[in-house]
């Protein structure tokens, strides 16, 4: 069986989510953290070795005191990240303490998951080494002036609005950090590895499978996630006690 690591980087500064005291993976969504809603959909599958939460130096010690209770996840670690986003999944490459085929990339701000859904691409991404989900654009595109003037129409069919988990073969999102430059210019793993001179390959993915970036997306998750395909998950209790942090 492939083995998974899964890297959820949640170090940002939330800078687009207004209207809480919090940062958007710590806040509540019916109740459970958004963060916690994540990881849940990774820490007790059998394919998947080990998960890195990866934190700002800032927030650890808060995030500790409030969620000390929820650590028990035996193949849990959080450790800190960086100051953009790919420094902060090349922490969590660093992280790394188990074997595993694969590296997944998710975000901590898209919790409306299922495990059929991490299971298709997966999947994929043991067939074809490295995969995302997109979704097709259904609106019109136009590409607009700095004046706000209509440049041009897009053609839309080609296009794609890219998802995570973000899943490649180990070796190249690894090599594709070491042989990219500037590796903070890029805004997801797999214009890297784009980058780096190897194909990425597109999964379909699901519409559900929303980022919360503003109030408005919260809003939208909390209707959404009770429509999600009902699944046996984890317990809502995990207090086992921390487990180990780098």
């Amino acid at each position: 069986m492939s083995r998974f690591a899964v890297i959820i980087p949640a170090a940002g500064d939330s800078s687009r989510f207004k209207g809480f005291r919090q940062k958007k993976p710590f806040v509540e969504l019916k109740g459970r953290a958004i963060w916690l809603r994540t990881v849940e959909h990774f820490v007790n599958r059998d394919d998947v070795s080990e998960v890195i939460l990866v934190l700002a130096k800032s927030d650890i010690e808060e995030f500790l005191e409030r969620f000390r209770s929820e650590l028990g996840f035996k193949n849990l670690t959080v450790t800190q990240g960086g100051a953009s986003r790919s420094e902060s999944v090349m922490k969590g490459i660093h992280a790394l303490k188990k074997p595993a085929d694969f590296i997944a990339v998710h975000d901590a701000a898209r919790p409306l998951l299922t495990k059929a859904w991490v299971s298709e691409i997966f999947a994929a991404a043991i067939e074809k080494d490295a995969v995302i989900p997109g979704i097709p654009v259904s609106s019109t595109v136009k590409s607009i002036s700095s004046d706000g003037r209509i440049e041009q129409t897009i053609d839309r069919t080609p296009l794609r609005l890219a998802q995570t988990p973000q899943v490649f073969r180990r070796s190249l999102l690894e090599n594709a950090y070491h042989n990219v430059a500037d590796p903070s210019s890029f805004t997801d793993e797999s214009s890297l590895v784009e980058a780096a001179g190897h194909p990425v390959f597109v999964h379909n993915g699901w519409p559900m499978n929303i980022k919360i970036t503003t109030m408005d997306d919260f809003k939208i998750a909390e209707s959404l996630l009770a429509a999600l395909p009902k699944e046996s998950g984890l317990k809502e209790s995990h207090s086992f006690g921390a487990k180990r942090f780098s």
